[in-house]
């Protein structure tokens, strides 16, 4: 059968994965009758939730004797790490770009590797039906970006179709708003290059992808490189240096086919497949046939730029409504999750209750959090931090960010303001149509961490903010944090509405009536610099005389403000952490004890 590998790469929101739905559709992968979720490819929980991809997944279609593996990537900077992988598993890639926002960081980052293996890309220009549409701006934005990149003549020499992957049609006319997506299908055929690959040389594999199944054990994701492989044959794994680490048996192969793995006896080169059998096996390293010695090169992956330490909970409410809550669960688990995610490096500290975290960006590892806290995990996570580097003169150098913001025009102002206070440089600033501006800075990371909060208030929440790695360049030098202190509770017990009534004139509160509260929790943000330590747990005195005036109507409460886990995460100080069970999110001192606070705050004072 004739076979097509194919990556879909596009910035957050742009349609990838509505646009898969409808290839599933049109091919005749699902049957007329059968139930389908939408965005069928965002299988894990949080990607429903939060309607992005997270994790790349190769499916396949069949249409008209060609076989299309097709891997959906995610289009967020801090899963870059998923799409620089499975670059190596395919010949060609659509670039998918939305006709109003054009191209974005996202699609300059994963492009630029794209190109750099030499891949071919076909352009679609997705949601054409959108009433802010600028079809050709986008176009020569994209011809700009592709030079900028260092295209060759062939990959600038690109084929265009216009497309609405929600109503399912794609037309080379930009001004067609109906018809299917078979102009599409036929692109891929005609463009994409068969795999140019020796069936006859001995089997090789590059894992790109890990998975665990509880029946097979560990299964390794990737193309089949050369050769064919067959059930039971023997084989082992090489190292980057080509060293064995294991040998064993393919005991299973597996094929994609629309969203199911289906099991098959023999695989050849070209193939994308799954393969169970082998137990230390990990991703980058190669599945090969007892006589090969060489290990296929894997790509070169970015290094992380931010960690934040993953530390055993030890609030006084610990242990209370997690299942696992000991340091060597959280090891293990740390551990497993760098193995199969190689953007993710994973540091046991000192202490050994702790773990240095290190990734790509909050959203990483907020992700990576929340999925823990749902497996029944307790921790305490502290304030993220971003990795240094010397250069060669001995300097010390920071990781920067490209900071591309759309907001209304009445707010750019204030964004502006805000971006230079965080140390970041205007590199570009234009109009986008529709009454907005998009404006581009270079920035610290470290000025970054917590501004998103900020940005939606300043901008109304009508501002979107992409940021993508840049560069490391010069350190910055002292770029201010938060500028408002915490109202920290002095004691343990239930936080009283009587109480909390006369906090709220203190600031904004984080806890209601009823709430469990520990000495050093903090209960919201002061309206002033400094901390103060309140007691939001004192309860009216009941005697037998009567007040007078009313006094005795019920205190009336603003309801509190509930953060998300991302948002905590980067509201807190260095000297603060976040607790995070599987049913809440609290904020808490790093030291509880407010005598501890100051012995420690006086001795770095005089460091």
């Amino acid at each position: 059968m004739n076979l097509r590998n194919i990556a879909i790469i596009a910035h957050v929101d742009h349609g990838k994965t509505t646009l898969v739905d409808q290839l599933f559709r049109q091919s005749g992968t699902f049957r007329e009758n059968q139930r389908i979720e939408e965005r069928a490819m965002d299988s894990n929980d949080l990607e429903k939730e939060r309607g992005i991809t997270i994790l790349a997944k190769p499916t396949s279609i069949e249409w008209e004797g060609t076989r299309i593996n097709i891997v959906d990537t995610p289009g967020h900077a801090d899963f870059g790490g998923e799409v620089e992988r499975i670059l190596s598993m395919v010949d060609g890639v659509i670039l998918l770009v939305d006709s109003s926002e054009g191209a974005m960081p996202q699609t300059k980052f994963v492009t630029g590797k794209a190109l750099a293996l030499g891949l071919r890309p076909i352009v679609v220009v997705n949601k054409v039906d959108r009433p802010d549409q600028r079809i050709q701006e986008v176009l020569d934005e994209v011809f700009d970006l592709f030079v900028s990149l260092d295209a060759s003549d062939e990959q600038l020499d690109f084929p265009v179709l216009y497309a609405s992957g929600r109503n399912g049609y794609a037309s080379e006319d930009p001004d067609r708003r109906e018809g299917t997506l078979t102009p599409l299908f036929q692109k891929i055929v005609d463009h994409v290059p068969p795999p140019a690959l020796d069936v006859d040389a001995p089997f090789t594999f590059l894992v790109t992808l890990l998975d665990r199944d509880n029946f097979l054990g560990r299964v390794l994701t990737g193309r089949v490189n050369s050769g064919t492989v067959k059930v039971n044959q023997p084989i082992h794994a090489l190292d980057m240096e080509g060293k064995v680490i294991e040998t064993g048996r393919a005991s299973k192969i597996m094929t994609f086919q629309g969203l199911e793995r289906v099991p098959t006896d023999e695989a050849r080169a070209g193939d994308i497949i799954s393969l169970a059998g082998l137990t230390v096996a990990t991703v980058s390293n190669t599945i090969a046939d007892t006589s090969v010695t060489e290990a296929i090169q894997a790509q070169p992956i970015d290094p992380p730029t931010l960690s934040m330490r993953f530390a055993v909970n030890d609030s006084p409410m610990a242990g209370r409504e997690g299942s696992k809550v000991t340091s060597r669960m959280i090891r293990d688990r740390l551990f497993r999750e760098a193995e199969s995610n190689v953007a993710i490096k994973v540091t046991e500290s000192s202490d050994r209750d702790s773990y240095e975290v290190a990734g790509r960006g909050e959203l990483q590892l907020g992700v990576l959090i929340e999925t823990m806290r749902r497996e029944g995990f307790e921790l305490g996570i502290s304030r993220p931090r971003v990795l240094f580097r010397e250069d060669e003169n001995g300097k010390r150098t920071e990781p920067y960010e490209t900071v591309i913001i759309d907001v209304d025009e009445e707010h750019s102002g204030s964004v502006v303001e805000k971006m230079n206070l965080r140390k970041a440089e205007m590199t570009d600033m234009r109009p986008s149509g529709g009454g907005k501006t998009r404006i581009t800075f270079s920035a610290p990371s470290r000025g970054m961490i917590g501004y998103h909060g900020e940005f939606l208030s300043d901008t109304r929440g009508t501002g979107i903010m992409n940021r993508l790695f840049e560069k490391y360049g010069p350190h910055k030098g002292v770029i201010e944090g938060r500028k408002n202190g915490v109202l920290i509770s002095n004691g343990a017990g239930e936080a009283q509405a009587y109480a909390l009534g006369p906090l709220e004139d203190r600031g904004i509160l984080f806890v209601g009536h009823g709430e469990a509260l520990y000495e050093g929790m903090i209960i919201g943000e002061n309206a002033k610099t400094e901390d103060l330590e309140v007691n939001p747990m004192k309860a009216k005195q009941l005697t037998n005389f009567r007040a007078s005036g009313g006094k005795d109507d019920a205190v009336r409460l603003t309801p509190p403000k509930k953060m998300t886990l991302e948002q905590a995460i980067a509201y807190i100080d260095d000297d603060e952490m976040v607790e995070v069970t599987p049913k809440t999110i609290r904020l808490r001192k790093r030291f509880l004890d407010p005598n501890e606070r100051k012995r420690m705050k006086r001795s770095a004072e005089a460091a």
